[in-house]
């Protein structure tokens, strides 16, 4: 089977939407709800979990990881083309449960869980889990047993993998993610847990690759492993997790890759790795990014323009309070935002009409934000904004705003706008608050008999505040509605 990357760019999903009407929506909904504001289109959503369904093996199942957006809109419309909720946080298993999942749809990952969110997950229903080692298989067991069930484990696995140098890396090296199996097999004993029943293995090697091809590489690697592990515990796996690393562009122009190329080597790899998958094993893929980037974009306005040493400074209402928060500490590209196509009714008055087309010079945009690290994008070659003029980032449906810096500096959440055909669906914003926790004022010394009825007191108020305390951790990212 051919693993090596090709030499031609893989295809990408044909636009099929008017670039000037989505601009002039974006103005409209602009003037309405003010700037800066995101705009998803359901629209895109839908289309690619049709294109990503035709590119994997038949009767797989469809997981949307709802770190990449958790907007109730978005889920629902996933929810609606047959995806299932993968989710790493109480937060996000509300948000499922929010637009119409039920717990035992949801597919509960990430290290660290604690016991009180896997008591939160349990009682609301889930019963899937993927574990990251034997030590989190026995939390996730602790958990089911005070509460008399059973819930179902993927063991996540850190195996080898391709090698292929595409996306970045989740396993494959030292790392926090899955079950390392560098020095060998775990035994079935070590993960026979009461409480849980070891169902399937779960893989996620890397993210965001571009060449299907490195893509499959990776797929098939982890299928070579999984057989390897059903053979050595001499049990039949009931579940396979294959894990995502679908590209879209973020933050910049250009459009998702088509992987139908993968699923007929993904099909003949199941079929020679472990015969009869197609009647016994449950087969499962996960998209963030795929499914839910090329939806949306930050609609924003440039506020000034300035110059300094050189360079202009086109200074936006949005920064990465917004968009993007990591790229201030380098851990994100630097992002892209353009002009909307849009006809200009003001012209430049100090434009000069000797010189033909628009002048460019070196032009950075930055955000509002009092810190040098509020950069949109560094300084390049550019056509020089003007104040008032709308630009969007596009691309940035997933990893957007709620894998922003809302907090930081005060400044309110854009909004966000959910659109189908031209109408808008939905408008909110996130609303970050504060709310008083209760003060335990404990003495220094008091007797036994009272110390006795304080504690059990505070013991009772815990439960009670720790139900207060999971409705404040939803209530933190709550949305209010905007008309």
């Amino acid at each position: 089977m051919r693993t090596d990357p090709p030499a031609t760019t893989p295809p990408t999903t044909p636009p099929t939407t008017d670039p000037r009407a989505e601009d002039v929506l974006a103005a409209e909904l602009a003037l309405r709800y003010g700037s800066p504001l995101y705009v998803y289109d359901l629209t895109r959503v839908e289309r690619a979990a049709a294109d990503l369904r035709a590119a994997l093996p038949e009767r797989s199942h469809l997981y949307y990881s709802l770190k990449a957006n958790p907007h109730p809109e978005l889920v629902r419309t996933l929810r609606l083309a047959g995806c299932r909720p993968e989710i790493c946080s109480t937060g996000e298993l509300a948000a499922a449960l929010a637009a119409g999942f039920d717990g035992a749809d949801c597919l509960y990952g990430g290290p660290g869980k604690t016991a009180a969110e896997l008591g939160e997950a349990l009682a609301a229903g889930v019963r899937t889990f993927s574990v990251e080692s034997p030590a989190d298989l026995r939390r996730v067991g602790a958990a089911a047993r005070a509460r008399g069930v059973t819930a179902r484990c993927l063991l996540r696995i850190n195996g080898a993998g391709a090698g292929a140098g595409v996306g970045l890396r989740m396993t494959g090296g030292a790392s926090q993610f899955g079950h390392d199996i560098a020095d060998g097999l775990p035994d079935i004993a070590e993960l026979t847990v009461e409480g849980t029943e070891l169902w399937g293995l779960h893989f996620f090697p890397l993210t965001n690759a571009v060449d299907p091809q490195g893509l499959l590489a990776e797929a098939v690697a982890s299928i070579r492993t999984a057989a390897a592990l059903e053979a050595h515990w001499g049990r039949p796996l009931r579940m396979l997790d294959l894990g995502g690393g679908f590209a879209c562009p973020y933050a910049a122009p250009g459009e998702r890759p088509l992987y139908d190329v993968v699923r007929a080597p993904l099909e003949a790899a199941l079929d020679e790795h472990l015969p009869g998958w197609r009647g016994r094993l449950e087969l499962a893929f996960e998209s963030g990014r795929y499914l839910v980037g090329d939806s949306g974009r930050l609609v924003c306005t440039v506020t000034e323009v300035k110059e300094s040493r050189g360079t202009t400074y086109g200074v936006l209402d949005s920064g990465i309070n917004h968009l993007g928060g990591l790229s201030g500490v380098g851990r994100l590209p630097s992002l892209r935002a353009e002009p909307l196509h849009l006809t200009d009714p003001d012209p430049d008055p100090d434009a000069d009409p000797a010189v033909a087309g628009p002048v460019t010079r070196r032009v950075a945009l930055v955000g509002p934000l009092c810190t040098p690290a509020d950069v949109i994008s560094r300084a390049t070659e550019a056509v020089v904004p003007r104040p008032g003029a709308l630009l969007a980032v596009p691309n940035v449906g997933a990893y957007g705003a709620t894998a922003s810096l809302l907090g930081f500096l005060g400044r309110p959440a854009p909004a966000e706008i959910t659109v189908r055909d031209g109408r808008v669906v939905s408008a909110d914003r996130l609303a970050l608050t504060r709310r008083p926790l209760p003060v335990h004022d404990r003495p220094d010394h008091q007797n036994d008999h009272d110390q006795s009825d304080h504690d059990q007191s505070d013991h009772d108020q815990n439960d009670h505040h720790q139900n207060d305390h999971q409705s404040d951790r939803r209530d933190l990212v709550g949305r209010t509605a905007r008309s």
